[in-house]
C-alpha cells in the first residue's frame, strides 16, 4: 500500500533525524532541511512527532536531545549548591523591597536567600508557601509574616496543593519572588514537578510584578510542565555566569534582566 509505504518512509527519517540529533546534542530545522531534503513545514511536523514520542525537545528554531530533570534532592541538601550565586541573587532581589511593601517569597534555595536578606527591612508583609522561609522571619518581630496551608512537599519544604491555592486567591502582593527549576525565552518557566504548576501558576496571580530569580543552571532549560510565557516576567535576577545571548533575547522580549 502507497500510504503504508509513505508512513514507514516518514518514521524512517524521523529515526534518522533523532539520530543526527543525538549526535550534535542539538540541531536546526534548516540543518534538517538540508541533510534530509525537506521542507521546513515537513521539519517541523517531525520534530513535534519526536517531541511527542518523548526521545526530543523542541527549541528555538530546532530541536535537542532530552535531557532528564535535575534528581529532586532536599532543598536543605541543595543551599550549597550555585550557593554563592544564590546569595548574589538574594541580596539583589532583596534591594527591590521597599518598607511598607506586601511581598511573595515562593519555596527553593534561592528564595530563601531573598528571605536571609529581608529580615533587618523594617514594615513589609511576606506571604510564603515557604516553611524554610516562614523559620527564617519567625524571629522578625518588624515584619509581618503569613504562612500559607497545605499539602507539605518534604522535599522542598513547601505547601502547595488545592488548600494553597485556595489562600492565594484571598491575598495580594506588590512584589513575587519566585523561585524556578526552569527559565527559556521561548518556552517561559516551566516546571519539572507536574504536581506543583497550578500552585506556581496560582502564585504568578497574586502579584502586580513578577520578580524571577534562578542561577545560570536555570536558565535555557525546560521543563516538562508549562507555568507561564516568558512575557509574564517583568525582572529576572540571575548571575554572571549566564549566557549573554539568553539575556539579550529576554531583553527583546521585555523583561529586564539583573545579572549579580
Amino acid at each position: 500500500m502507497i500510504g503504508d509505504d509513505l508512513t514507514t518512509s516518514t518514521y524512517r527519517r524521523q529515526d534518522q533525524i533523532l539520530h543526527l540529533i543525538k549526535q550534535r546534542e542539538r540541531v536546526s530545522v534548516e540543518l534538517i532541511c538540508e541533510a534530509f531534503a525537506i521542507s521546513s513545514a515537513t521539519a517541523r511536523r517531525d520534530l513535534d512527532a519526536l517531541v511527542e514520542r518523548g526521545v526530543a525537545q523542541r527549541i528555538r528554531g530546532g530541536a535537542m536531545v532530552v535531557r532528564l530533570p535535575p534528581p529532586d534532592h532536599p532543598a536543605v541538601q541543595r543551599e550549597s549548591e550555585q550557593g554563592e550565586a544564590k546569595r548574589r541573587i538574594g541580596q539583589a532581589a532583596a534591594r527591590l523591597v521597599n518598607p511598607g511593601e506586601t511581598v511573595f517569597i515562593s519555596s527553593g534555595t534561592t528564595a530563601h536567600e531573598v528571605a536571609r536578606n529581608l529580615r533587618d527591612t523594617p514594615g513589609i508583609t511576606v506571604i510564603t508557601n515557604s516553611l524554610l522561609v516562614l523559620n527564617t522571619l519567625a524571629d522578625a518581630e518588624r515584619i509581618t509574616l503569613v504562612g500559607l496551608g497545605g499539602v507539605l512537599r518534604r522535599t522542598e519544604m513547601s505547601f502547595i496543593g488545592h488548600v494553597t491555592e485556595q489562600t492565594l486567591s484571598e491575598v495580594r502582593a506588590d512584589k513575587i519572588f519566585l523561585g524556578v527549576r526552569a527559565v527559556d525565552a521561548e518556552f517561559g518557566l516551566t516546571n519539572d514537578f507536574l504536581l506543583e504548576t497550578m500552585t506556581d501558576r496560582a502564585i504568578i496571580k497574586i502579584g502586580r510584578e513578577l520578580i524571577v530569580i534562578a542561577d545560570h543552571t536555570k536558565c535555557g532549560r525546560v521543563g516538562p510542565a508549562f507555568v507561564a510565557p516568558i512575557t509574564m516576567i517583568h525582572t529576572l535576577i540571575t548571575d554572571t555566569e549566564t549566557p549573554k545571548q539568553f539575556t539579550d533575547e529576554l531583553n527583546q522580549r521585555g523583561v529586564r534582566v539583573l545579572a549579580v
